[in-house]
């Protein structure tokens, strides 16, 4: 279903339920009032036939039909076009979900397209109808009583993000390896919520800007006054998180080159004391190396070798050995290797 939502208020109460959009052109027009119409992905064909009806400017439209706009507020005529940029906090994935909501407004209708799930719009429907001197007011207080529900749902997205930011603190510290890939996309939809609320503090100001102009009900400015407060809080937050996100970022830059200056030292450590071994290894394979060269020397069964039958020959081989690694292993314990 594309028409989510289909009525005519007359004095601020629900007078009737058309079952087209013909028909609520048909009554509009035999008894006046106003006419509050909810789309929901609309096509083509229902966009340009309330384009029609209410002479809505092509460049509205064509905005419309192609969707990905951003948060701006445009008046063609007597037609005011209100492009908003809702926002819920998804718990199990734990990311924010943007979407995005067009507003007609004039002066006898409301007309809102949703390009996603959110805002839920049927509350606002709902809470409007329950106060008929509010809706009484005209589109005018339709239009703020949006603005005003979806400010309210941006306050879970503001909690999601605060608690998300804290996880990544504690993460940070804790050197996980997968924090800076965390940090990058929240500060991502930190950028985009920035994109969705910063426009707002604009749009109520041009709002509030033609209240005198356009003569709007004191308890309607009090609403708007009110919706501006929470936004400019709204962006007050959303600004620190940022600043927050930009100041883990470097800190998790630091905290990744420290670890690495730490891997590099024990690993220089660990260098070191095996330079050392190997040192002590080589020294005592070559105080060994020596008696053993003798020993092989004088070990080979030639029958014709110098000092074979002399009698001194084998204390001689045996003094040569001890004198050899006397010697070395001074060498070796002068340069510190032993």
């Amino acid at each position: 279903m594309t028409v989510i939502d289909n009525a005519i208020y007359v004095d601020g109460r629900r007078r009737a339920e058309p079952e087209s959009l013909d028909v609520t052109y048909e009554l509009l027009a035999s008894e006046g009032g106003m006419a509050w119409i909810g789309l929901y992905r609309p096509d083509d064909a229902e966009i340009h036939s309330i384009a029609h009806e209410f002479d809505i400017h092509p460049l509205a439209v064509d905005d419309t039909i192609s969707a990905h706009q951003r948060p701006k507020l445009e008046r063609y005529g007597d037609v005011l076009f209100t492009v908003l940029r809702p926002a819920r906090y998804v718990d199990e994935d734990e990311r924010v979900e943007f979407g995005e909501l067009h507003v007609f407004t004039g002066a006898d209708f409301v007309v809102t397209v949703r390009h996603a799930e959110s805002p839920d719009l049927a509350k606002v429907r709902r809470r409007m109808e329950a106060s008929p001197e509010l809706l009484r007011l005209g589109p005018e207080a339709v239009l703020y009583a949006i603005l005003d529900q979806i400010v309210d749902e941006y306050a879970p997205v503001v909690d999601g993000l605060r608690n998300d930011i804290d996880e990544i603190e504690d993460d940070v510290f804790a050197g996980k390896p997968d924090v800076s890939r965390r940090i990058y996309q929240l500060y991502r939809e930190v950028m985009l919520f920035q994109r969705a609320t910063h426009p707002l503090l604009r749009m109520l100001a041009a709002l509030r800007g033609g209240f005198d102009k356009y003569g709007v009900d004191a308890d309607l400015r009090r609403h708007l006054r009110d919706v501006e407060d929470h936004v400019e809080r709204i962006v007050e937050k959303v600004d620190y998180y940022r600043a927050l996100l930009e100041n883990a970022l470097t800190l998790n830059a630091t905290v990744v080159t420290e670890r690495q200056n730490e891997e590099m030292r024990a690993m220089t450590s660990a260098s070191l004391v095996q330079n050392e071994e190997v040192k002590k290894i080589s020294a005592w394979a070559a105080i060994l190396f020596a008696p053993s060269l003798v020993g092989g020397v004088y070990g080979m069964n030639f029958a014709n070798m110098p000092e074979l039958d002399w009698p001194l020959g084998y204390p001689m081989a045996l003094g040569l050995m001890a004198t050899c690694s006397v010697v070395l292993f001074a060498v070796f314990r002068n340069r510190k290797w032993l």
